[in-house]
């Protein structure tokens, strides 16, 4: 959580950026990134030029002896005219260099820089825009994380072909559904901002942080309210932490800005090299750029792909087309999460309504492989409005492990998540989420009864889901109650109408003779 002064910041910055001429949301992130990577550059080579001093030890230089001009702490006190030519000519040119050399510690997020141009314009928004970044508390991994996610939050408008941000509380809900473990390999094939493994790295500290490690920080919230802040630092991930920082966490997109933001997104929150990759993940280039992660590669793949994209059918790896043969995006990416799956491995996935219920060959055959060749273990449902306002379509939650065969599957009909389902998404008090994940963990322990599917939650067989042609549309299943009305016997209706009227023909007759 941040505090509300340092959001003041944010909003100021944020400003600056749309007075000075910038108004694209994604650009006006993308050149944040842009400054609190050559910051933390910097911040990381003082670190190590400390640890080099004491213990006598080389170390990976990110600034060579020709190179030291670009470091932050020098150029950052240059004035306006100097600094954007010097900017603009001598540190991007440096961020390429680290590109090639990719080396040393962030150079993932280094190999993204290739192509980073300065897009600041006017000088003067330019220092204003370094001093307000050098005034951000970037060495406090707690609160940096929140910062950045407070930065995503902007981003109100859609993308191409079908993409757009998950909000946060439906993220959060789906990695709490999945109980990712520290040892396991997990992966989003579409990452966008990588709000699917950030949360998850999340979770993991907030259920592998020691008691004696949690701490309690009384802030000052934006409405100047006090507020309790927990703080985790007892860290019981020690034993895994070179996994999770070089290899738990796996990410692909084929949009270069967004692979930097998502690179920047896990740095920022305390994964020192996640691995990202600007990579189509449903081309045939795939298998061969990266042979370790196109086939049971993942214990974990949590993604919300593309929908309604359509794709050249030469480009689509054609393994993919052997299980559904088809052009569409969201078909084709349910394919491609069951084939990168290791077996035994699981996925949740945000896929639209229309692959539960299509009616295409193509449709048919994808989820006839998922219940009879793979473990369908859940359908939930999502309102219209979830994605507003990038969006209104349908969507649900599928969840699926790779091998095995279905026997049930959990269904569940969320009607709410906390939040107006219209363009505003205001907080609201109806909401399904907790009760969602209640349901599913007493379907997994086997500890309820939830057969009767006049409720939200109900499980349906195998054999009744293949004598729907493999149809997983909720409503197909659910059974509505139907209250019997009583209604009056129509004599006894005559009756009364009767002597309404000729109540109401006494009192004109009274009126008509009073009026003489």
């Amino acid at each position: 959580m941040i505090t509300g002064e340092l959001k003041s910041r944010i909003d100021s910055l944020w400003t600056d950026f749309w007075t000075g001429g910038i108004t694209n949301p994604l650009t006006v992130i993308e050149q944040i990134t842009f400054l609190m990577y050559a910051r933390m550059l910097d911040m990381l080579e003082r670190r190590d030029e400390k640890r080099a001093t004491l213990s006598g030890r080389t170390f990976n230089q990110r600034f060579q002896a020709g190179d030291q001009d670009c470091r932050w702490e020098t150029w950052r006190h240059y004035g306006a005219e100097e600094m954007l030519p010097h900017v603009r000519d001598r540190v991007f040119p440096h961020f390429r260099r680290l590109a090639e050399r990719s080396t040393g510690e962030g150079s993932q997020f280094a190999a993204f820089m290739k192509d980073a141009q300065l897009m600041i314009q006017k000088p003067s928004l330019l220092v204003k825009a370094v001093n307000a970044v050098h005034d951000l508390p970037l060495d406090r991994g707690d609160t940096k994380g929140d910062l950045y996610e407070y930065l995503l939050g902007k981003l109100t408008t859609a993308g191409i072909n079908g993409q757009f941000r998950t909000p946060r509380h439906i993220i959060r809900m789906m990695v709490e559904l999945m109980e990712p473990q520290p040892t396991e390999r997990i992966c989003d094939p579409a990452c966008g901002t990588a709000g699917f493994l950030v949360e998850t790295y999340d979770y993991l500290l907030r259920h592998y942080s020691s008691d004696a490690g949690i701490h309690r920080e009384a802030i000052t919230n934006e409405k100047g309210e006090q507020e309790e802040q927990i703080i985790y630092s007892g860290d019981l991930l020690a034993e895994h932490r070179a996994h999770i920082d070089t290899d738990m966490f796996h990410a692909f997109d084929f949009d270069a800005t967004m692979l930097r933001i998502a690179s920047m997104n896990l740095v920022m929150h305390g994964v020192a090299e996640p691995d990202v990759h600007y990579q189509d993940t449903l081309s045939q280039k795939f298998e061969e750029r990266h042979p370790r992660g196109a086939k049971e590669a993942f214990d974990l793949i949590l993604a919300n792909p593309p929908f309604k994209g359509s794709l050249d059918e030469q480009d689509v790896a054609p393994d993919l087309l052997r299980i559904v043969k088809t052009k569409k995006t969201e078909l084709l990416f349910v394919a491609l999460i069951l084939r990168m799956l290791k077996v035994g491995g699981r996925s949740a996935t945000i896929v639209p309504d229309g692959v539960l219920f299509g009616s295409s060959k193509a449709h048919v055959q994808l989820r006839k492989h998922l219940v009879e060749d793979n473990q369908l273990e859940a359908v939930i449902s999502l309102p219209s409005g979830v994605f507003k306002p990038y969006a209104g379509v349908s969507t649900a939650i599928i969840i699926f492990s790779k091998g095995g065969k279905t026997e049930e599957v959990f269904f569940y009909d969320v009607q709410a998540d906390g939040l107006s389902l219209d363009d505003k998404r205001q907080p609201i008090k109806s909401n399904d989420l907790p009760d969602v994940l209640a349901q599913w963990q007493q379907w997994c322990d086997r500890k309820a009864d939830i057969t009767d599917r006049t409720q939200k939650a109900f499980c349906v067989p195998l054999a009744d889901i293949a004598a729907q042609n493999y149809d997983l549309s909720i409503n197909r299943y659910i059974e509505q109650v139907h209250v019997v009305e009583e209604h009056d016997d129509p004599r006894d209706i005559l009756k009364r109408l009767k002597a309404l009227e000729s109540e109401i023909q006494k009192e004109l007759a009274e009126l008509e003779g009073m009026l003489g």
